[in-house]
């Protein structure tokens, strides 16, 4: 896949803000509107740009707890279990990881009460052996703008 210097410096520019106006964003990297729409169309279309949202403060929001969850599975079910898992509208990110556990699941939570609720309900899916939560204590960095 060609990637070069413009992809990146328009991808920079919408990951400190999505909201540019295609206008802006030319402005900014010295290109003209044309060539910046038409770059990002194909960014798109190559799915290297999947959508457009915006970054959210949970805490202040009230989600106070942000739990990573370990998910030992049994009977090779794991696509089924991660895409089960990943329907809850706790959950952040569901990976396949290797290790003592075949899934990682980051999740947050309003409270305790919450956090218990899921991880009970995690020891009722089908093939799920075992899990092991770990709760965050603190995030020292938290930012998914990685290119």
């Amino acid at each position: 896949m060609e990637f070069d210097e413009t992809d990146t410096k328009i991808i920079k520019n919408l990951l400190v803000d999505a909201r540019l106006s295609a206008r802006q964003l030319a402005h900014k990297i010295g290109l003209s509107t044309v060539t910046v729409l038409s770059r990002i169309k194909k960014l798109e279309q190559k799915k290297i740009i999947t959508g457009y949202t915006a970054r959210l403060d949970h805490q202040i929001l009230g989600y106070d707890l942000t739990a990573i969850i370990e998910v030992k599975t049994t009977k090779g079910k794991m696509l089924e279990i991660e895409n089960k898992i990943a329907e809850n509208e706790n959950v952040c990110a569901v990976y396949d990881i290797t290790g003592p556990a075949d899934i990682l699941v980051i999740s947050k939570f309003k409270n305790r009460d919450d956090l218990s609720k899921f991880v009970k309900s995690l020891s009722t899916i089908a093939n799920v052996e075992n899990t092991e939560t770990h709760i965050v204590l603190n995030s020292v960095k938290e930012d998914f703008r990685l290119l």
